[in-house]
């Protein structure tokens, strides 16, 4: 991040190559408008994540977290923040553990107008999100068993709530999800492709010809994962809360499972780039296997998984999707992470996976 990234003022932005990612001044003025610290603000990103930004905002003794879309113009597959918002403020007075939703900009006038794009803010957690490492409170095998359980146990927890009750309707349509999924990330392929992925073409193939019949539809969180959890630093293991809501939807509960799965490391896999970036730390001594977690969600919810390898899949195949766009807006120029750089060879990679994937034997029924 440069020192242009963040300014002063609106004038400020203005003279800038490209926009900002905070400007204090409107940003103080909303903020006093809601009662939300005091005095001058300090921004500072935080987070690892590459598609909706996250940053630290320090006021007169007291922290919040901002969240943000990148920097226009954004791709078709770019989802909304206040999208986000709208599911932690509808589902933050359940058992589900999310952050609570202090403001966005939508809640007062010409709010948007303040960076240019919609955000929203929530109260600062201290806690841990574990990916490469295990805070030394919780690095032994008994305690990772347990980040494990509580990772479960919080999925578990979210697909118990009924959507409906809490204001959710026209979130997403109970019925469907799967085919509007192939249909969505086949027409995303096409538009963000930069080269020819024979495997994309092939795993695309055998979803449509292997669709399953779905369970009763639940609030999907659409990108369930370990490194969106956050942690108490001390033992033992405890499940703060959720982030990174900006995919969720009305859907198939199994997606969760089947993204959760495909994005955990076990100490027995082969080399892969998404499980090596995302969740390294899972093949570790005490972290249960991706069966044990598969045999801890259906004991908890009662239903019965018969064969996860189409779930498995598909995240895998969605995600190749996903990044082929940010990679695209990568090598034109139009994004300066270098993390994009990477996906030269880890999108083929994915797309290897997910054909892999389809090519397991079917459980035995």
């Amino acid at each position: 991040m440069s020192p242009a990234d963040i300014v002063d003022t609106a004038e400020d932005a203005a003279a800038q190559d490209r926009q900002p990612l905070i400007v204090r001044r409107p940003l103080e003025a909303f903020l006093d408008g809601h009662g939300l610290g005091e005095g001058e603000i300090e921004a500072e990103r935080i987070g690892e994540g590459h598609s909706n930004l996250t940053f630290l905002i320090r006021r007169g003794g007291e922290e919040f977290v901002l969240r943000r879309p990148p920097r226009p113009p954004l791709p078709p597959s770019a989802h909304d923040v206040l999208r986000e918002a709208r599911v932690l403020r509808a589902i933050e007075a359940t058992e589900a553990r999310v952050p609570e939703v202090l403001l966005t900009s939508e809640d007062g006038e010409h709010g948007e107008d303040i960076l240019g794009v919609p955000f929203y803010l929530m109260p600062y957690i201290e806690g841990e999100v574990i990916t490469t490492t295990v805070p030394g409170p919780l690095d032994s095998p008994p305690e990772r068993e347990a980040i494990a359980h509580e990772l479960i146990d919080a999925l578990v927890e979210v697909h118990a709530i009924d959507p409906f009750e809490h204001g959710l309707e026209g979130f997403g349509k109970p019925t469907g999800y799967l085919e509007r999924q192939l249909r969505r990330f086949t027409g995303l392929w096409e538009h963000n492709r930069t080269r020819e992925v024979p495997e994309i073409e092939q795993t695309t193939e055998w979803l449509q010809r292997n669709l399953p019949e779905s369970p009763p539809a639940t609030i999907v969180h659409g990108d369930f994962r370990l490194g969106n959890a956050m942690y108490a630093p001390e033992a033992p293991a405890r499940l703060l809360a959720l982030f990174d809501w900006e995919l969720s939807t009305i859907g198939d509960p199994l997606a969760d499972v089947g993204y959760l799965t495909a994005t955990y490391a076990q100490h027995d896999d082969p080399e892969n780039l998404f499980t090596q970036t995302l969740s390294q730390v899972t093949a570790l001594e005490g972290f249960p296997s991706r069966d044990e977690l598969v045999a801890r969600y259906e004991e908890r919810t009662g239903r019965s998984i018969a064969d996860l390898r189409w779930y498995q899949a598909l995240a895998l195949w969605k995600s190749a999707v996903f990044l082929e766009g940010n990679y695209k807006r990568f090598v034109q120029g139009a994004s300066d992470d270098e993390f994009y750089r990477l996906m030269e060879r880890g999108i083929p990679e994915l797309a290897r996976a997910a054909l892999e994937v389809t090519r397991q034997p079917a459980p035995r029924t």
